[in-house]
């Protein structure tokens, strides 16, 4: 008997971003409430989809800009990836996750998507997370961009933003 074998398709159309903040001296990862159909109640980092023309960094910021009303300035991307497995459509979601540094004194404006946010600690999001899998992104972020100074290599330049070219 011969076997065929099915190969798992990889859907690659979203993003995720993570934003940290300096809260009282101390970095902070902001985490949100989801209020929609998807993932309702779910405390999770920013995610979306791609639109048609977008680069992933573009759709990261304007994701941004849609759940939080941030306006990033300081985006790298984090050279990692948000995945999980969907049963109702079969696939892999893959996306690349975006690291964002936000002013200290930037407000957060949710949208219609979340109830709630909180800047956490890293330890205590990692906690709420509520999809597993967020909790090794966000340690991710933390060793890599909080507790070390990220690379240039890794930044990516906004429109108005000039980075030297090592």
């Amino acid at each position: 008997m011969i076997s065929e074998t099915t190969e798992l398709p990889i859907r690659r159309s979203g993003i995720a971003a993570v934003l940290v903040k300096k809260v009282d001296g101390e970095d902070r990862v902001l985490l949100l409430k989801r209020a929609s159909r998807t993932l309702n109640g779910a405390w999770c980092y920013i995610g979306g989809g791609i639109e048609t023309g977008e680069k992933a960094w573009q759709a990261a910021q304007r994701e941004i800009w849609e759940e939080t009303g941030i306006n990033i300035r300081t985006l790298y991307t984090g050279n990692t990836f948000d995945q999980f497995y969907s049963p109702a459509t079969n696939d892999i979601y893959m996306a690349p996750v975006f690291v964002g540094y936000v002013d200290d004194d930037q407000e957060v404006v949710l949208n219609r998507e979340h109830s709630e946010y909180e800047w956490l600690r890293f330890s205590d999001a990692k906690e709420r997370a509520t999809l597993p899998g967020n909790d090794e992104v966000l340690a991710f972020v933390e060793k890599h961009f909080v507790k070390k100074v990220p690379t240039d290599w890794l930044r990516i330049e906004l429109p108005g933003q000039v980075i030297a070219d090592y």
